[in-house]
């Protein structure tokens, strides 16, 4: 995606000299007075238009994507500052206390834990906010006819690519918000206005508007001129129909689908069956080499993607770089270690036959014979973890007393400052990076659609029907090219056969597959499973998110199996470690490996505990969640300039937002 990323980045300096009949386009563009016609009459002027369009829903540079959300990022006062993190770290998946997962006084409007994602009603030079985009895209759609003088295989590129970004606002509008005002036309940007005054929709309109511009996006794609080598990263019909099946995936969901119509499932199966074969059709599967997959632009496995770029600081280009690697990373390897990965995840990954693991079993086993993925999704104590500097990088993060072996009292860590829990997070973490430029000169992108989606896209919605047979063998594939065992003919699912057993299954697998990448908080949310007001925990046998503590692994250092170790020096570091070296070259009897001697290690000189003080911001922090969050209310500022909204019910007012 190198070329198109500069594109985009380059958009803002470019536009106004492509031709020099049209020096006005950006000012005009920005101030929403007009848009030159020359738009539609230059081809350079419309690619251009689309890529700031682009721009405009894509993330900014230096993010953590394995959290980053526009939405997220756009509950402020001010779009694109508000905190990226709070859908991530309202999950199980990480620690940290944010407005949607502690408690309230009261459920308020007024409060933070009100979204302000829906944006502000339009005005002259407004922010970029979610009907802003919208706006954007129907400009162009809603005038091309009158003015075009393109090519129309050209027409149809650029139609099909603002017809997905329609659609993708409204998609995720609608699954925080339920029924949303549906925009199609160029508004007036007078606040006052009677033309502005839209009022919210039923759910299921937004649904079907949402449908109906993917369905457009992918037939116009499918006739358009063919995209460039360098427009590798844009809008296919692959993607169009990939978010068509994610969109009515949600809609056959508990969150809007209370009475389990199966027709619904059946709507999903039918497009996400559509999408796995256009995605095949075009050349897309399950990445064989899937521990590097998040290292390749537009690999087999991406559908679409938010492209970032290497560009260093003062090189001479727009940095866009993927903070992601740095934010993981361990602080003796460069990183900022800022990401806590919990236990409550881990314990999801199965073994690697795929049967559950035993999160109740012996504490020092628990990265013993798991599932492949779970040795490149996490770094442990002992773990090789290599990075460009350092090939063979031995991760070592275990703690021990220096005056008293007082599991309350004073500790010191290899690491230092040390990290809250022994876990780190491995995913997106290439072992060729470098850390040079705190390791963001990798470019890497993100997949915000792949394929692996697609296929338990398509898994889900098959048990929805109650074709159990055709749903394991989806997830079976995602754990064959895992390299998951299939010891029981059916990679660990062969004792799973009822319709919500499969459903737990398939929750667990997504919970595995796509660990840190920005899904958990969205399928907590359709599945009503925070807590279990709803019955879907008792119904899936799921445990509720509500009144944890997120909780992680300490690894304490011991002399021998029945003693704590209590010294100054690091117990295990150097040939002259006071109780054994951890980067021995000669091992003890019956130990012929590293792997091995990570297990002597771990049997005969290190306890761990789980530990969940720590691991959280305050020593009394339990996770609350309140039921107003399945569907966001209005802010108090925007009823106030827009009443003719109305009011979600739970938030003061009596609109149904899942009908």
């Amino acid at each position: 995606m190198k070329n198109f990323k500069i594109n985009i980045l380059f958009f803002l300096f470019a536009s106004a000299l492509v031709v020099s009949c049209s020096t006005d386009f950006i000012e005009e563009k920005k101030n929403f007075q007009k848009v030159d016609v020359e738009i539609y009459q230059y081809e350079s002027l419309a690619i251009n238009y689309v890529d700031y369009v682009y721009g405009l829903f894509l993330p900014d540079g230096n993010v953590n994507m394995s959290m980053w959300s526009k939405a997220a990022r756009d509950n402020s006062n001010v779009p694109g500052t508000g905190n990226s993190t709070i859908f991530a770290r309202a999950t199980d998946e990480i620690s940290g206390e944010v407005d949607l997962n502690k408690e309230w006084a009261e459920i308020s409007n007024l409060n933070d834990h009100c979204l302000k994602s829906l944006g502000t009603p339009i005005r002259t030079n407004p922010q970029n906010m979610s009907y802003t985009r919208i706006r954007y895209c129907n400009l162009y759609i809603n005038n091309l006819d009158e003015y075009s003088e393109l090519d129309e295989d050209f027409e149809n590129q650029i139609l099909g690519q603002l017809y997905f970004w329609r659609a993708w606002q409204y998609y995720d509008l609608v699954r925080l918000y339920g029924g949303v005002p549906i925009v199609l036309e160029e508004q007036p940007l007078a606040l006052d206005d009677p033309m502005n005054q839209t009022p919210r929709s039923s759910a299921a309109d937004v649904i079907e508007q949402i449908v109906s511009d993917l369905e457009m996006s992918k037939e116009l794609l499918e006739n358009a001129r063919p995209y460039t080598a360098g427009d590798a990263g844009r809008i296919t019909p692959a993607a169009a129909a990939a978010l068509k099946g994610r969109v009515l995936l949600l809609w056959a969901s508990p969150l809007f689908n209370r009475q389990d119509d199966v027709a619904r499932w059946q709507r999903a199966y039918d497009a996400n069956l559509e999408a796995y074969n256009v995605c095949l059709e075009s050349g897309k599967g399950l990445d064989p080499d899937w521990k590097n997959m998040f290292f390749t632009d537009n690999g087999m496995e991406s559908i679409f993607a938010f492209g970032f770029n290497n560009f260093a600081a003062n090189s001479g280009g727009i940095q866009k770089n993927n903070y992601t690697e740095y934010d993981t990373r361990s602080i003796p390897q460069g990183g900022a270690a800022n990401l806590v990965p919990t236990k409550n995840i881990m314990d999801a990954f199965p073994m690697s036959d795929g049967t559950a693991y035993d999160a109740n079993g012996n504490l020092n086993h628990f990265y013993r014979d798991r599932d492949p993925r779970f040795y490149h999704t996490f770094a442990y104590n002992g773990s090789i973890w290599p990075y460009k500097e350092s090939p063979n990088y031995k991760h070592w993060s275990y703690y021990w007393f220096p005056l008293a072996a007082d599991p309350s009292g004073p500790k010191i860590a290899t690491n230092t400052p040390f990290h809250v829990s022994g876990i780190y997070l491995r995913k997106f973490t290439n072992d060729a990076s470098s850390q040079t430029n705190m390791y963001r000169n990798n470019g890497d992108d993100y997949m915000e659609i792949r394929f692996a989606e697609v296929v338990l896209n398509l898994a889900e919605s098959a048990i929805g029907i109650s074709n159990f047979a055709e749903a394991k063998g989806y997830i079976g594939d995602v754990r064959s090219r895992a390299g998951v065992q299939n010891l029981d003919g059916q990679y660990g699912l062969a004792s799973i056969n009822t319709r919500d057993a499969l459903f737990a299954a398939i929750i667990n697998e997504r919970k595995v597959e796509f660990a840190y990448e920005n899904k958990r908080f969205f399928d907590l949310r359709r599945w009503m499973l925070f807590n279990d007001d709803f019955g879907t925990c008792t119904r899936l046998n799921q445990d509720p998110i509500e009144g944890i503590r997120r909780q992680g692994y300490y690894t304490f250092a011991k002399s021998d199996e029945s003693s704590y170790y209590v010294g100054i020096p690091d117990p295990f570091k150097g040939s002259s470690a006071p109780v054994i070296n951890r980067d021995a070259t000669s091992y003890p009897d019956g130990v012929t490996t590293y792997e091995e001697y990570v297990d002597y290690l771990y049997d005969n000189h290190f306890e761990v505990v789980v530990k969940d003080e720590a691991i959280e911001a305050r020593v009394d922090f339990t996770f609350k969640w309140y039921n107003e969050y399945y569907f966001f209310g209005i802010y108090q500022d925007l009823i106030e300039s827009a009443p003719y909204l109305e009011q979600t019910e739970g938030w003061g007012g009596s609109f149904v937002p899942y009908n």
